[in-house]
């Protein structure tokens, strides 16, 4: 279990499902918004969990997210933050991540324009 994550389990989630009913309400509802917004811009993606965490995978993974105490963060690979970099400035992150505030809400048009981009990505490049 990383550091600063908020809910407390077990054992490892076997599902996106059982991943989300492990967080308070208000922070379910919006990995369950996260959670359709990726579906709805990757809808030939399957759904697992990797490195313990939610993933979308096409051909190999697409992004990650994980909720944590103050934020969501959401890790469409360094290439994903590359790409939108100007419009990612108003968040905190990393070279392949980014962190959504939970007291401010999601910014679901930039997250569906990043999970399409990886999606082309993905397409161009066979499966590992």
């Amino acid at each position: 279990m990383k550091s600063g994550e908020i809910a407390t389990r077990r054992a490892k989630p076997a599902n996106i499902d059982d991943y989300i009913a492990g967080f308070p309400k208000d922070v379910q509802e919006k990995l369950r918004t996260l959670r359709a917004t990726i579906r709805k811009s990757a809808p030939r993606a399957v759904e697992k969990i990797s490195y313990g965490m939610p993933a979308f995978a096409l051909n190999r993974v697409l992004v990650y997210f994980a909720a944590f105490e103050n934020h969501i963060g959401f890790y469409p690979t360094s290439s994903g933050i590359e790409a939108f970099q100007r419009e990612l400035t108003a968040f905190k992150g990393g070279k392949g991540s980014v962190r959504f505030p939970l007291d401010k809400p999601l910014p679901l048009a930039l997250i569906a324009k990043i999970v399409k981009f990886r999606v082309r990505e993905n397409s161009r490049t066979p499966a590992k």
